[in-house]
């Protein structure tokens, strides 16, 4: 099936937009004092307080030691800390301090105005018709992503 020349460039232009969001929200982000990265961080431990420091390096796709040096970082600020967990003294369980429940405030208006900016002169009804397209575009990658690691699994391997 041959596809339009806008259909090629899709995935390219999926890339630059998300290069340049990451760009413009490092940018705005320095204004607090902090990385895009290190308000991931702070973001996903406040949605889940206690969460392992191993759990959160997987779901952030991050190596160990990068999410590490990301911790450290908040935790000589002032704005996180690892407490140790009951039942095993290898595991770090991450908090919140209370330094940074006013700045993740900052941090949401912040976002409300980057989404505001990407936003600009698109309706409504056309950004929620984006968003359901997204969301079936990332289903179809999803599934197709599970259909190749069914097939790595059935594959045999030798040496």
């Amino acid at each position: 099936m041959a596809r339009d020349p806008a259909d090629v460039n899709f995935l390219f232009a999926l890339g630059e937009l998300q290069r340049l969001v990451r760009v413009y929200a490092d940018k705005e982000a320095a204004r607090f004092g902090m990385t895009r990265a290190q308000w991931a961080v702070l973001a996903r431990v406040e949605r889940n307080e206690g969460m392992k420091q191993s759990e959160l390096a997987e779901q952030m796709e991050m190596q160990p030691i990068t999410l590490t040096r990301l911790i450290d970082k908040l935790a000589d600020a002032g704005l996180i800390e690892r407490r140790g967990d009951d039942n095993d003294r290898r595991v770090n369980r991450l908090y919140l301090q209370q330094a940074a429940r006013p700045l993740l405030a900052k941090l949401a208006e912040l976002k409300l105005e980057l989404t505001e900016t990407a936003l600009a002169g698109i309706s409504g009804a056309d950004t929620q018709r984006l968003m359901n397209q997204l969301e079936a575009i990332k289903e179809n990658v999803r599934n197709a992503l599970q259909s190749l690691c069914d097939a790595q699994r059935k594959e045999p391997h030798y040496g």
